[in-house]
């Protein structure tokens, strides 16, 4: 599969996130009552559907519209993310050598990452479903993998999420797999490579790098 298609994988299913939280706050205190009385299956479902519906009801979206996309995962993906966690544990066990100011810096570049990343491939969405298969967990426990299929022109693509449940938040996603490949792992070996290179500080200006060349090209 091409990096495209898999980039559409993603956003067809739910993790298209990041964007300030700030902003999102409001929508933040709904969803969390939302998702504390939803099962991980039925949210992840809920979430699929109305990104999806929302693209593919939208030219401006589907032409790239950086704004209307930015304003769809602040309101209908963030607030279900647990995007603390999935940048711990992207860093791995340099994350603890981490001062407060550098995690809230590699929370922040890798965020951003993300959600210039996600963005122009959810604008490639069009006709694509997404059906949910049986959990590989007990849907009692505080942690869950949430299995998908993305179905569209082409293949069926594979697509899980990891969820864990607090009692104030109810179910996040903090992770996802994408034929056999889950994120969180992906960015661990990478980022690791570059802080036993340029130590923590290095990786922090590597992504901030990264996300100002790509803002110069929109």
């Amino acid at each position: 599969m091409n990096a495209s298609k898999l980039l559409v994988a993603i956003c067809a299913g739910v993790l298209t996130v990041a964007a300030p939280v700030l902003r999102a706050q409001t929508t933040e205190v709904s969803a969390s009552m939302a998702s504390t009385m939803t099962s991980p299956d039925a949210l992840v479902q809920k979430v699929s559907n109305d990104v999806l519906e929302a693209v593919k009801a939208d030219k401006a979206m589907q032409a790239g519209d950086v704004k209307k996309l930015n304003a769809l995962i602040e309101t209908k993906v963030l607030p279900y993310v647990n995007f603390q966690r999935m940048t711990s544990a992207a860093v791995g066990r340099y994350w603890r050598q981490a001062t407060p100011e550098q995690q809230a810096s590699l929370e922040q570049e890798f965020r951003t990452m993300l959600l210039r990343t996600y963005t122009g491939a959810l604008s490639q969405v069009r006709d694509q479903t997404v059906q949910i298969k049986p959990s590989r967990a007990a849907q009692d426990g505080d942690e869950v993998i949430v299995r998908t299929e993305v179905r569209g022109k082409g293949d069926p693509i594979q697509l899980d999420y990891r969820l864990e449940k607090s009692p104030a938040t109810g179910w996040k996603i903090y992770d996802v797999n994408v034929l056999g490949v889950w994120l969180v792992e992906n960015y661990r070996n990478s980022f690791a490579q570059e802080i036993n290179t340029s130590g923590i500080d290095g990786l922090i200006n590597k992504l901030a790098q990264r996300n100002k060349t790509a803002a110069a090209r929109t």
